[in-house]
């Protein structure tokens, strides 16, 4: 096993890969922000063999993962990952900017342990960076106005905080208010295995 290791990843890639089945075209190009170990990548790449995954992070102390966890899921539509901060102006940083626009950009885990400019960054970046009928999807835990807290949740916020307190979940309402900011507006909300979100978004309508 590689030595990067993400339980949560294993856990949730079941449930969010039928998700993305039931959303997705047959063939497409998509964008993983924050890959970290590179499960993700390497799950949804083998399964949807139709579709180049490029994978990202702001670190790249895990790319060699990345590229291990591809191996052993014998996908070999994974692309070499790249350098990412969400918050750059131009996407990957340091590099020459992607060359073509993406059917699909995937974050997962991302929001509640990133600076919430990362939340701007993202909707931003997904509104340069998709095509005209693109879709951004966004997994994770978040707050909501009209939905209590589950203990579990609100425990892993205060851990979140206490930890950096740049960090904590985010509140939905907030998520879409600089979604629309950026010219996106979500499409979907869907309930997801422990007390965690799957958001889409789309362009808003001209």
């Amino acid at each position: 096993m590689p030595a990067h290791y993400s339980p949560s990843a294993e856990r949730n890639a079941g449930p969010i890969l039928e998700f993305l089945r039931s959303e997705l075209a047959a063939r497409g190009d998509a964008l993983e922000i924050a890959s970290g170990p590179g499960q993700h990548a390497a799950a949804f790449a083998a399964a949807l063999p139709g579709w180049s995954w490029q994978p990202s992070d702001w670190q790249d102390d895990a790319f060699l993962s990345v590229a291990e966890w591809a191996e052993i899921s014998g996908a070999r539509n994974v692309q070499t990952p790249v350098l990412l901060d969400v918050r750059a102006s131009q996407w990957p940083e340091g590099e020459p900017k992607f060359g073509q626009d993406f059917d699909l950009v995937f974050c997962a885990n991302m929001l509640h342990i990133a600076p919430w400019q990362c939340c701007a960054g993202l909707m931003q970046g997904a509104a340069r960076y998709l095509r005209a009928d693109g879709r951004l999807v966004v997994y994770g835990p978040f707050l909501e106005s009209d939905v209590v807290t589950s203990p579990s949740n609100a425990a892993f916020d205060a851990n979140l905080r206490m930890r950096d307190p740049a960090w904590g979940l985010r509140h939905l309402d907030d998520v879409r208010r600089e979604a629309s900011d950026a010219g996106m507006v979500m499409l979907s909300r869907q309930t997801m295995p422990a007390h965690n979100l799957l958001l889409l978004f789309g362009r808003q309508a001209s």
